[in-house]
């Protein structure tokens, strides 16, 4: 399919060939849901642990005498019914992460992918190139792109520093290399922003 690239001041210039088998795919909100889970998991340290009664500090010697007090009887004074003891069946340091093939990582990347394209949330850009590194600058120029959030997927050739500098401290805007693109910063951002020589590395990656 055919997708218009436009400069950084939303002039139209050229046009590109936007794969269907990775921009118009049919989308599965259920493999999307399964890879934001995936990544969520990753992202969890897992460090929670409380302590067992081999590890809670303390004597295990029987805290009184088994007859003759009239309590129920007690063999140490780490058990979790009492003050200090151990924690019955608390949270132990764990990977939270789970496995996810290949396959269902491509085609969760397509059904995104297709998902911002049929919603025509996709612009190619030409290049994001600047004469300037002034974040006021900048700003203006993607006024007349009209969005709350961006995310311009780039090579690490097709971005010069002025541009990275000047989009450091706008808000709500992501730069992120064709290697890194995930489903979350896809969904989470209103509009995709892709240069358009990274067109064919994201296809390549994809097929």
């Amino acid at each position: 399919m055919k997708k218009q690239v436009f400069n950084l001041k939303n002039k139209p210039v050229n046009e590109v060939d936007l794969p269907d088998i990775i921009f118009n795919v049919k989308v599965l909100p259920d493999l999307i849901y399964q890879y934001l889970r995936y990544q969520g998991a990753k992202k969890r340290q897992g460090t929670h642990n409380t302590k067992t009664r081999s590890q809670v500090k303390g004597r295990a010697k029987k805290p009184f005498a088994q007859k003759g007090t009239g309590n129920a009887r007690q063999g140490s004074s780490k058990a979790p019914h009492f003050r200090g003891g151990a924690i019955s069946m608390g949270p132990q340091d764990r990977d939270h992460s789970f496995s996810l093939n290949k396959k269902e990582k491509k085609l969760a990347l397509k059904c995104a992918l297709s998902e911002k394209n049929k919603k025509d949330e996709i612009i190619i850009i030409e290049d994001l190139k600047l004469d300037s590194h002034k974040t006021r600058e900048l700003a203006t120029i993607l006024k007349s792109f009209n969005f709350n959030s961006a995310l311009f997927i780039h090579d690490s050739e097709t971005v010069d520093e002025n541009f990275k500098r000047a989009s450091h401290n706008l808000p709500k805007i992501s730069l992120i290399c064709q290697s890194g693109i995930n489903v979350k910063d896809l969904i989470h951002h209103e509009k995709i922003f892709i240069v358009k020589d990274t067109v064919d590395a994201i296809s390549k990656r994809l097929l």
